[in-house]
């Protein structure tokens, strides 16, 4: 009961923050992005490190966190010059960094610390444009964690009342495609609700929007799956009382947003 006790507790806080952050400004939404980006990267490569591979936390995390500031700037026009120049270099400068560390198996290091760029802080970034759209829409980007949270949670329940084929049993054995079908139908709900919220994005678009997600969300949540079982652990961190990490809580959003992006950005150029 205390754990359960604990588990809402954190997670009500959790879902509050992050709604909060997005309703109540861009300003917010920058501020609590961007440490949750730095510190999921760290996650990542905390989980990553290995006798052959030593990414600098510090180094990675600071990455991180420019790529966002880069891309939160540049998407909301508050500094017309992009700064991704200055990520660039950053970039460059990392790499270079290898030459005096005389850590072992260099390439594994620049690997990994590519990979924990590409794969945790530009989905991160993304946001930023998800965010900025159409020049400023924080509903569209909370429909996008809302779509992912009511997938999550009607895919549980499904599972546990009729799940009996696995989805993908080498990687996540409690997953079902009773859960995946009862999640996809209740993001089909979730759309229409949006719809109605924001008419000028029709309800089929809304419809496809709600797939979109659940179908990258569900590739993310087990890629993070298979990472995880790949190194041996349970959860990518602790920050979460009962939840784990912050990667445990965003898997799903590190394929969905770059996914839902390229839609949007389809369907607004469309529009114009």
């Amino acid at each position: 009961m205390n754990n359960f006790v604990k588990r809402t507790l954190s997670g009500f806080i959790f879902i509050v923050l992050i709604i909060g952050s997005i309703l109540l400004s861009q300003y917010t939404f920058a501020v609590v992005f961007v440490i949750v980006c730095g510190w999921a990267v760290r996650e990542f490569h905390k989980m990553t490190n290995t006798n052959q591979v030593r990414v600098n936390l510090l180094l990675a995390l600071v990455g991180g966190i420019i790529l966002f500031t880069s891309a939160f700037l540049h998407a909301s026009g508050i500094i017309s010059i992009s700064l991704f120049y200055i990520y660039a270099i950053y970039i460059i400068l990392v790499f270079v960094s290898e030459l005096y560390s005389q850590k072992p198996n260099p390439i594994h290091n620049w690997a990994y610390f590519i990979l924990g760029q590409v794969y945790i802080a530009l989905p991160f970034s993304l946001l930023n444009f998800i965010l900025f759209i159409d020049n400023y829409q924080p509903i569209i980007l909370l429909a996008v964690f809302t779509t992912i949270w009511v997938n999550d949670t009607f895919a549980y329940l499904a599972g546990v009342s009729f799940g009996n084929h696995r989805l993908f049993e080498r990687i996540s054995p409690k997953k079902s495609w009773e859960g995946f079908v009862g999640g996809a139908i209740a993001a089909l709900f979730s759309g229409y609700v949006f719809s109605l919220i924001i008419p000028e994005i029709s309800l089929i678009h809304w419809l496809i929007f709600s797939e979109i997600i659940v179908i990258f969300g569900t590739f993310g949540d087990l890629i993070e799956s298979l990472m995880k079982r790949t190194v041996h652990i349970k959860d990518s961190g602790s920050i979460i009382p009962g939840h784990g990490g912050l990667l445990d809580r965003f898997d799903s959003m590190l394929l969905a947003a770059p996914s839902i992006y390229i839609y949007l950005s389809f369907l607004f150029q469309q529009a114009k």
